[in-house]
């Protein structure tokens, strides 16, 4: 009985000790700004309406929750989800989809991605960054290919670089 309570004892500080600082301190994150979400669908559906595509653009915040949707006139209707679907992909890992796309074509362990709910592994989603921190994630769906998508994004970030500081 006595050893039960020395070892629940150790066990006890020793949680203590690990959770205490660590606890006390509040975790500091930078998030996708509404302003911003908005600056970049609204910059995604027209990089890609001058390119001729109707196209849906999510935005989404650092854990994958939608800020911003845009949808162009024309857009199909499955372009809503798909938009969606790559950025919280593109945000969940802080990785464009074409490289996760790419990682799941040359590794097959890496082919259970697609099992993820919520992940869509096609082109068209990249994250948004403030230095080298991921504050969220911008995914475009209709162009007639996912590099087509992933370049409408990338130039609808670019129009809004001068803001994420």
């Amino acid at each position: 009985m006595m050893k039960r309570l020395l070892l629940a004892t150790a066990v006890s500080a020793s949680f203590a000790t690990l959770a205490g600082p660590v606890a006390a301190q509040a975790l500091q994150e930078r998030n996708m700004p509404l302003a911003i979400a908005l600056d970049i669908a609204r910059e995604g559906v027209a990089a890609c309406a001058a390119q001729g595509y109707n196209v849906s653009v999510a935005v989404v915040d650092r854990a994958g929750v939608l800020r911003a949707f845009a949808r162009a006139d024309n857009a199909g209707p499955h372009t809503v989800e798909a938009a969606r679907r790559k950025a919280f992909t593109s945000a969940s890992t802080r990785t464009p989809t074409t490289v996760i796309v790419e990682n799941v074509q040359k590794n097959p362990a890496s082919a259970q991605l697609v099992a993820i709910d919520g992940f869509l592994v096609l082109g068209g989603g990249v994250p948004v960054k403030v230095g080298n921190e991921t504050i969220g994630a911008v995914g475009i769906g209709g162009a007639p290919g996912g590099n087509l998508d992933e370049a409408c994004a990338i130039a609808a970030i670019a129009k809004v670089e001068s803001q994420l500081k």
